[in-house]
């Protein structure tokens, strides 16, 4: 262990800063409509890439696995929080094996972090699904995590990409929704008085429990 490492990351301590507070007490019957607040109070504080989450799933050998991704809706209705993938990039053939998945937020600024499990439904991407120049042309190239001989064989294709015609449609994208079992709140203090609430759904509805932090 490097001494010097341990000594610059405890000169550093996390949240020591202003933070905003959490009434637990307060908190709405279902986990979707808190999510959106906290995701809306941190565009307005502007975080940086504040829709940016990480998803976990476990490949066929049982080894997790993890990845930023855009998280591209929340649907209430079903309790369900939406991303977009290649059915055929890595995550995409996890998710077919084994549909189930975690997914973690942070928000730096604001000391708050929300973690969500549960099943992964998947449905076509429709046709009408907006992406930028760039996002598509990456799509069309696809090969997601394959082994890449150079830099410029990527350049190459992505070109190639671009210039393609925007009415080809863009094979293997898949919206998925991961529709929560569970979902886990914590505002961090910088007196580590920290708050943590956990919604669980069941048969019945969902039920809310403080929990120490």
């Amino acid at each position: 262990m490097s001494e010097e490492l341990v000594r610059e990351l405890i000169a550093r301590p996390p949240m020591v800063r202003e933070l905003p507070g959490f009434d637990a007490g307060r908190a709405p019957e279902e986990p979707a409509p808190l999510f959106v607040e906290w995701l809306r109070g941190a565009l307005a504080a502007e975080v940086p890439d504040a829709q940016v989450v990480t998803l976990s799933t476990v490949d066929p050998e049982g080894m997790p696995d993890a990845r930023v991704l855009v998280l591209r809706d929340v649907d209430p209705a079903r309790s369900g929080w939406v991303f977009w993938a290649d059915a055929d990039s890595p995550k995409g053939r996890q998710l077919a094996a084994g549909p189930r998945a975690a997914m973690t937020v942070y928000w730096p600024q604001l000391g708050r972090q929300v973690r969500v499990r549960g099943a992964v439904r998947s449905a076509p991407a429709p046709a009408a699904l907006t992406r930028s120049p760039g996002a598509r042309a990456a799509s069309l190239v696809g090969r997601q995590s394959e082994p890449l001989g150079s830099a410029a064989e990527y350049d190459a294709a992505f070109t190639a990409a671009l210039a393609a015609d925007p009415a080809l449609p863009v094979p293997g994208h898949t919206v998925y929704t991961l529709e929560a079992a569970t979902v886990e709140f914590w505002q961090g203090d910088p007196s580590r008085r920290h708050v943590r609430l956990r919604y669980e759904r069941s048969a019945s509805g969902w039920s809310r429990t403080l929990l120490w932090p």
